[in-house]
């Protein structure tokens, strides 16, 4: 017997600070010389050591079926070259699975980045082109031993877009 999938359309809504609060920060340039202060990223590092790297992304379109959380550190993402891209997120929550109905997808000017909050759920980097670079702050294991993944079509019978 065959599972009947429905394709939920997320509309990306324009990235600001109090609607991207429920799952991080959206970090804007500063001038140079500016003390530390609350619209720096909040960072919870302290479980390992840090990793900061480029991370180059292949096109996989905007449509996902899959996504994941950490629960030991903040993730930060950004593009590099100004490239605007997509993230979908829901609230980090207790359970084993994200809230299907509190996924938002978000787009990503190429002049910030964003700061993902422990245990927020997570889909993308996702971009309209061919390759794009994205800087990458998190754990130098998060990948290893803190990387839970959802199946949303496992688990719900959704698939999302991102529109």
């Amino acid at each position: 017997m065959s599972q009947f999938i429905t394709l939920k359309q997320l509309q990306a809504e324009p990235v600001t600070p109090e609607s991207f609060r429920p799952f991080g920060q959206v970090i804007f340039p500063s001038p140079d010389g500016v003390p530390y202060g609350p619209e720096d990223a909040q960072l919870q590092l302290q479980n390992g050591t840090p990793r900061f790297y480029i991370m180059r992304l292949e096109e996989k379109g905007r449509r996902f079926y899959q996504i994941t959380r950490h629960r030991k550190c903040t993730q930060c993402l950004g593009a590099l070259a100004g490239k605007e891209w997509l993230i979908a997120v829901a609230p980090a929550n207790q359970a084993d699975q994200p809230d299907p109905s509190a996924i938002r997808a978000f787009q990503i000017p190429g002049d910030c980045l964003i700061k993902l909050e422990v245990g927020t759920w997570h889909a993308g980097p996702h971009f309209d082109g061919q390759v794009v670079d994205f800087y990458n702050l998190e754990l130098s294991d998060t990948n290893i031993t803190d990387h839970q993944t959802c199946n949303l079509t496992a688990a719900y019978s959704l698939e999302y877009e991102i529109v």
